[in-house]
């Protein structure tokens, strides 16, 4: 088995992921729909809880969605999540102090950016 590909921070990999799948409800579509998780440090609100109680299983498979594309695309397999990891990989490390990636949802293309 190749030695996996490194580089990619896991929530960039899966927003990638979701956004090339074009996988809708799932952690950062929920995001983009006003989720309010904790593991994002933003406060709690109701309408943020909502929307993850309303897609809660997506949200779950989402994760496994993102595993299963990581593992394929760290054996080699080729496909439009493999390009945009790539591409992702190779923008994130390039990046220059004071430089960002930045996406807008549900976009799994990134631009570099002055932070």
């Amino acid at each position: 088995m190749p030695l996996p590909k490194a580089g990619l921070p896991h929530d960039l990999a899966q927003y990638v992921i979701e956004a090339a799948t074009g996988y809708q409800h799932g952690f950062w579509g929920c995001i983009a729909d006003g989720a309010t998780f904790k593991s994002t440090g933003r406060k709690r609100t109701k309408p943020g809880r909502a929307v993850i109680a309303e897609h809660r299983a997506e949200v779950v498979a989402s994760e496994h969605l993102a595993n299963q594309h990581l593992f394929a695309w760290q054996c080699g397999e080729k496909s439009i999540v493999s390009e945009a990891l790539d591409r992702a990989t190779a923008q994130w490390s390039a990046l220059r102090a004071r430089e960002r990636l930045a996406f807008v949802w549900p976009s799994p293309t990134g631009e570099v950016e002055a932070a």
